[in-house]
């Protein structure tokens, strides 16, 4: 689709990084946007805005909002919403860290870094669990209609991702007997077959994006990442609208039927944001919408 950024239809790449920044206060942020419009490349990565900053230009986007904190039994999912994120993808380490030098250097007037997560494939698109992730993702035009918005005056070609790090307690995961780590997830990890008697928190029949009315179909692109101290996945998930992410993590926290995903026995979500992610023009994002 000509008029999505075209970072959101390919598949992972080798390495990425995710950088989220907040506005810095009293500073007007049009000029570094004009900047940032006309010299962000789209084969680096892809571009968002949060609700923060298109509030502070006096503007407002359908359906963007805040990303919303949500409780459920004995478990939360916080909101850490940011002004501004970049998803950066490349070959090797040197490619992101260079297009992330740029980056902070196109921006760093208006706005600051309020988090870094550097991401990897791993094992060939698994999760650290060991696990493949995203199985159930959509395909070809079902993966635009998933995830890109086919009307509107600046907002055809446009998505919305919903973002968070999820830090996972591996030493407690791999403590489980294999027979529950395969309940857990609801797939059995040595062929990726969805187990048909899966139990009622198993990760899979939480998320089966068929399941809702109307369906929530996503194109997620979910990494994992590690430092020497943590590990985890940085959930990234393209949507046409916001609603198909938050109708499932309201049922994965068990805010449907009191059943919480099994997920959170042995992870849990750090951060979280939404963003827009704006349409393209030629060969730059379209920022009409906020007036640029």
């Amino acid at each position: 689709m000509n008029e999505a950024q075209p970072s959101i239809l390919l598949d992972p790449s080798a390495v990425g990084r995710s950088l989220t920044f907040r506005s810095v206060p009293g500073v007007d942020p049009v000029p570094v946007l004009s900047r940032l419009r006309d010299h962000f490349a789209l084969d680096c990565g892809v571009l968002g805005i949060g609700e923060p900053l298109i509030r502070g230009l006096g503007r407002s986007i359908p359906g963007l909002r805040t990303f919303p904190a949500i409780s459920g039994p004995g478990c939360a999912v916080p909101s850490t919403q940011g002004a501004l994120v970049v998803l950066l993808r490349g070959t090797d380490r040197g490619i992101v860290f260079d297009f992330s030098q740029e980056i902070r250097d196109l921006i760093a007037e208006a706005f600051v870094p309020a988090e870094v997560v550097d991401t990897f494939t791993y094992q060939g698109g698994r999760d650290l669990t060991r696990f493949e992730d995203g199985t159930e993702n959509p395909r070809d035009e079902r993966a635009v209609a998933a995830a890109i918005v086919s009307k509107g005056e600046g907002m055809k070609g446009s998505s919305f991702v919903a973002m968070q790090r999820w830090v996972h307690d591996l030493r407690r995961f791999w403590s489980f007997s294999a027979a529950h780590r395969d309940a857990v997830i609801g797939r059995r990890a040595d062929t990726n077959e969805e187990i048909a008697d899966a139990p009622a928190f198993a990760h899979v029949k939480r998320t089966a994006q068929e399941s809702y009315t109307p369906p929530a179909f996503m194109l997620r692109r979910s990494m994992p990442w590690a430092t020497a101290d943590e590990e985890g996945l940085l959930f990234v998930s393209y949507v046409e609208s916001l609603d198909r992410f938050e109708v499932m993590m309201r049922r994965m926290v068990g805010l449907d039927d009191g059943v919480v995903d099994g997920l959170f026995s042995f992870s849990r979500p750090v951060s979280g944001g939404y963003y827009w992610c704006p349409p393209v023009s030629g060969d730059r994002v379209d920022l009409r919408l906020l007036g640029l």
